[in-house]
């Protein structure tokens, strides 16, 4: 009999305004890791949020079920900087890094450091997003779309969310489990150079993965 898979949780936070590509691309690219346990929800406050461009989606947690996942994934929108200044809400959330994995899209960087996650460590994020980050004291890499250091990681551009999850996926399930699950996503004709592509920019930052 194989053994159950050890389960993990992941809150995709989601706002409203959210921007599409951020949080629909990580929770279909991790939920193909349903066997080995993995499940991705959208998480945020209240019962629905309404995209950046008028697609109301029904969340499936309150925002405070982030707190007890096992990885955290902020999205971006439109509406970022102003939730970056509503304390109320964002007090609403107790990450811990010793315990969780956490990772932002674009504008969500900008959550992190609000919260005090990044710390001295320099970030990605979209040309908008950046002059709000600099005046946190964070360093904003120009020229990656991933970054990560131990259990915290932030991208830059909207498909570059492919990165964030590809790195959640090899954290958590190891290459091969990785490899297959964006195989199966992959443009048909052109699977191996796109996966080899994903995992030459993410490995880097999963020591002996």
């Amino acid at each position: 009999m194989e053994p159950t898979p050890t389960p993990t949780r992941i809150a995709i936070l989601s706002f409203d305004g959210f921007n599409e590509l951020d949080s629909f691309i990580a929770l279909g690219l991790l939920n193909r890791l349903r066997a080995q346990g993995f499940s991705a929800e959208l998480a945020g406050p209240g019962g629905h949020v309404t995209s950046m461009n008028g697609v109301n989606v029904e969340l499936q947690r309150p925002l405070e079920w982030a707190n007890e996942a096992d990885v955290v994934l902020f999205g971006s929108g439109i509406y970022t900087r102003a939730i970056a200044e509503n304390s109320a809400l964002l007090d609403r959330l107790q990450l811990d890094p010793l315990r969780q994995l956490i990772g932002a899209q674009c504008s969500g960087a900008l959550l992190m450091a609000r919260l005090g996650l990044l710390g001295d460590m320099p970030a990605c994020t979209d040309t908008t997003t950046k002059p709000w980050l600099v005046e946190t004291g964070t360093v904003v890499l120009d020229s990656e779309p991933f970054h990560a250091r131990g259990p915290l990681a932030t991208s830059g551009g909207c498909l570059a969310s492919q990165y964030l999850a590809a790195w959640v996926m090899l954290k958590k399930a190891g290459e091969a489990a990785t490899r297959e699950a964006l195989s199966y996503a992959a443009p048909v004709g052109e699977k191996a150079e796109y996966v080899d592509r994903l995992m030459a920019r993410v490995k880097p930052f999963v020591p002996l993965a």
